[in-house]
């Protein structure tokens, strides 16, 4: 039966969960190279340029195909088994499965304007805000202002915080650990993004999107040794990405500084020590067989290690296997992140390491609510006191725009200083669509911060040279 994007938007489509349906859109390869695909998005809109990838969950949805389909057509029509998901991690509503083009023409108004318009339209007018190039001349401001980034040689720009290429395991076990992967490498070479912190999540499989739809809560208790094995499977995971992309591995100082310039390289991260179980030789193991080199506390469960966020506290900070944790890590050679974390385990986890602390993305609020991300002054400058650095996220509550999150970048550094400041995209980790949903937006990002009153060497510092140092200072 044919169906109509307005049941995707408003959810009624759930009543139409594994029945065949068809359904007409622009279809939109994760790689913009690509001729056809066999797994692609679907989305109610047309692109703005070539290089846009849609990410509303209200508009658009992941297809399976049967076989490739060509990427150079108008809207095209598929039929296929409608899934609805159930607490996807990328937040996706549906997938169409198992789909194919169907002979029936897209209806007149659906295809008004061809796909191959769009894409060259967005070359004729270098539409730089989707497809900039490597630190191009762009801002969403003053178009006369200066706002060339020019890094000086050797300088690296790190995200502090990603799950790009899709590394997290998918809840809904018709798909768990076998979704395809995304494209990283292209992404990050044509944005000049040079290190990722890969970021792994361990408790997934006891976490869901709460009922008002806004935010994530643990539902259930795992059973011994899930969260474990999550671990290993996500870790392998990450390498699968690692191997498929090509990408560079960094370990320490000196492979950073070889590796980091020569090819997107990744850090490899756990968001969330749940996968411990409460064992603390499970540092060591995810360090020697894994390359652990970047491990948060918590996530969205109060686990063995301390409180979070966004739930009542049970523990009063960080617990003493929590402290153990990060003693061990800072013994290892990992970098501690306290992001998730309350104010309270901050502060003890401060005042236990002998390392700088991360705290991988947030932002700064005057006066956070219960149960938000957000972080005050005090909560930030805890982690800048111990020589650390806070991640600034794109998360599109907080900031509408590339311009008004360089304001918040600004802000957070008003409060602890430039060398405390840098960036945590938490790529592919949000509900909503934030404002920064690729590394190809770097070059606008450098702008707008250019555009706020930063020099060029503080951008440096805020795009990858303080993590940098947090690293090198941890890692060795």
């Amino acid at each position: 039966m044919p169906i109509d994007w307005t049941l995707i938007e408003t959810r009624e489509a759930d009543a139409l969960h594994d029945t065949i349906v068809e359904m007409e859109g622009w279809a939109m390869p994760l790689d913009a190279a690509a001729q056809s695909a066999s797994y692609f998005l679907l989305s109610a809109d047309a692109p703005c340029c070539g290089g846009c990838v849609p990410r509303s969950p209200a508009t658009s949805i992941e297809v399976f195909a049967v076989l490739p389909v060509r990427m150079d057509e108008e809207v095209i029509r598929l039929r296929g088994r409608l899934l609805r998901l159930q607490d996807d991690p990328a937040g996706w509503r549906y997938q169409l499965v198992a789909a194919a083009p169907t002979a029936a023409q897209p209806s007149a108004q659906s295809a008004r304007v061809s796909r191959r318009v769009f894409l060259a339209a967005g070359a004729a007018l270098g539409l730089a805000a989707c497809t900039p190039g490597r630190f191009a001349n762009y801002t969403e401001g003053d178009a006369g202002a200066d706002t060339t980034w020019a890094p000086p040689a050797g300088a690296l720009t790190i995200d502090i915080h990603s799950h790009a290429g899709r590394v997290i395991v998918s809840r809904d076990p018709k798909i768990g650990a076998n979704r395809p992967l995304l494209p990283v490498a292209e992404p990050m070479r044509t944005g000049g993004m040079n290190v990722i912190c890969l970021a792994i999540v361990t408790d997934t499989t006891a976490v869901h999107v709460a009922a008002s739809g806004n935010r994530f809560e643990a539902f259930r208790t795992p059973e011994p040794g899930e969260l474990y094995q999550l671990g290993l499977t996500e870790f392998a995971r990450a390498q699968r990405l690692i191997d498929k992309e090509q990408l560079h591995v960094v370990t320490d100082a000196a492979s950073l500084a070889a590796m980091g310039t020569q090819g997107p390289s990744v850090i490899i991260a756990s968001e969330g020590a749940d996968f411990l179980e409460g064992r603390i030789e499970r540092v060591d193991e995810a360090y020697t067989q894994h390359r652990l080199r970047h491990l948060q506390l918590t996530h969205y469960r109060v686990n063995e290690l301390g409180d979070i966020q966004t739930e009542p506290p049970v523990h009063g900070g960080l617990t003493d296997f929590g402290a153990e944790v990060v003693r061990r890590c800072n013994t290892l050679g990992i970098v501690v992140d306290v992001a998730h974390g309350t104010y309270d385990l901050v502060k003890r986890a401060a005042a236990t390491t002998t390392k700088p602390l991360v705290l991988s993305h947030t932002a700064l609020s005057g006066s956070p609510r219960a149960r938000s991300r957000l972080i005050s002054a005090d909560h930030a400058r805890a982690v800048a006191d111990t020589g650390g650095v806070i991640g600034v996220w794109p998360n599109a509550a907080d900031f509408p725009s590339i311009d008004a999150m360089a304001l918040g970048i600004k802000r957070m550094a008003d409060v602890v200083g430039v060398a405390h400041v840098g960036l945590g995209t938490d790529m592919l980790g949000f509900i909503k669509p934030p404002v920064f949903t690729s590394y190809k937006q770097l070059p606008a990002l450098a702008a707008a911060l250019l555009q706020t009153g930063f020099t060029q060497a503080e951008v440096g510092q805020i795009l990858g040279g303080n993590y940098r140092r947090v690293f090198e200072a941890t890692v060795g």
